[in-house]
């Protein structure tokens, strides 16, 4: 029986197939985006004390309150905007489910749904599974600047989505204030909703300010915002998420979510909600991470590998033009193989696999990880 494939082109993904090959090589593996350091002991206690204290059945289907609650403060705190924690926050089985479930309630056959390229690759395929098509705009090594122009001049009357990631996955950059202002106005007074993949909000760098959806007013009206406990507190394997945006938006999600997850571990959110009354949990990662991004750019000041630090997220894009002209995904190959450290190419994230000569590495590892890592990396 021929079953015509909804998703024809996807194989293995470029994550599962440079891990394998770490594996197979015994490779220092920066190629995944996961720490290689313990989730938090406190965190771990106040998870095992909620599963003691009876929080063993179904979660509300929006999610625990005690951590819907806790997710309105961090808003509040961080930028002084309001989510109603009954009806504007959903918590989600980690942000890939909040984003597929927010394209699932809103994209129809034919929509069409902008993306900025390399884009995490998660994206398109659930675009294209629900019918839709990406619309693609490629942006280019080192800054991955966004030519605003080039974004105006591909909506369409079937635009129904843009869907945006600051700090940037893979490439480590940030919007500015004024990209967030250009989409605001691009958007204002249409039916456009926005899906901002905020999940490295707490990783960016150089005293600079995230640049949150939710602090342009306008914006803030058509968005989803996504986001990762995951990413937040060192263990990417819980997978909770959750989701803001408002009532009327919220409400068509949670039609989905209903049928599709309906709630989430809730003995994991009991926890993160209990840890999450101290601010210092999340407040204090910037900080971690800048220390390991400059440990790890120091150390590799002197190789042949050029680079722009990462202004965000815990990868940094190393551009090996001066050491050959292979292609990033043999080249990225031939790495874990001969000198045995794996990284993630940026051609497969790329329109027309589009290559820039660029690798990214993960730099969420143990300070030992990341010496060994470049010294690796500086013999290349």
């Amino acid at each position: 029986m021929n079953h015509h494939s909804k998703l024809p082109n996807v194989g293995t993904t470029i994550f599962t197939v440079m891990s394998a090959l770490a594996n197979k090589h015994q490779a220092l593996n920066l190629s995944q985006g996961f720490p290689n350091y313990p989730s938090s002991q406190k965190l771990n206690d106040l998870v095992t004390n909620a599963m003691n204290n009876g929080y063993n059945q179904y979660a509300p289907m929006a999610g625990n309150l005690d951590l819907r609650l806790a997710i309105a403060n961090k808003y509040q705190l961080l930028y002084k905007s309001t989510y109603h924690p009954e009806k504007e926050i959903t918590v989600t089985a980690g942000a890939t489910q909040a984003i597929y479930t927010i394209i699932s309630a809103f994209v129809r056959p034919n929509d069409e749904v902008i993306i900025f390229n390399p884009a995490y690759d998660c994206y398109e395929p659930a675009v294209e599974v629900n019918g839709g098509k990406t619309i693609p705009i490629q942006l280019s090594a080192p800054n991955y600047s966004v030519e605003w122009n080039e974004v105006a001049s591909k909506i369409t009357s079937k635009t129904k989505m843009i869907m945006i990631n600051s700090p940037h996955n893979p490439s480590g950059t940030i919007w500015s204030k004024d990209d967030m202002l250009q989409l605001q106005k691009l958007t204002k007074n249409t039916n456009i909703i926005v899906l901002s993949d905020e999940v490295y909000e707490h990783i960016i760098f150089d005293g600079e300010a995230h640049q949150s959806a939710c602090l342009f007013e306008d914006l803030k009206l058509r968005s989803f915002i996504t986001a990762s406990f995951g990413k937040t507190f060192h263990n990417t394997g819980w997978k909770i998420g959750y989701c803001c945006a408002p009532d009327y938006l919220m409400s068509e999600f949670r039609k989905v979510h209903q049928f599709n997850v309906f709630s989430v571990n809730h003995p994991a959110q009991k926890g993160i909600a209990d840890y999450m009354q101290d601010a210092e949990t999340y407040l204090g990662l910037n900080n971690f991470f800048q220390q390991k991004r400059d440990l790890f750019l120091n150390l590799i000041a002197k190789s042949r590998f050029k680079f722009t630090p990462s202004q965000g997220t815990y990868f940094q894009v190393l551009d090996y033009s001066q050491i050959t002209d292979e292609h990033d995904v043999e080249f990225a190959k031939r790495l874990t193989k001969e000198f045995k450290i794996a990284s993630i190419p940026l051609s497969v994230f790329n329109e027309n696999g589009k290559d820039d000569k660029v690798l990214r590495f993960c730099f969420a590892k143990t300070d030992e990880t990341l010496v060994k890592a470049s010294e690796i990396l500086c013999k290349i």
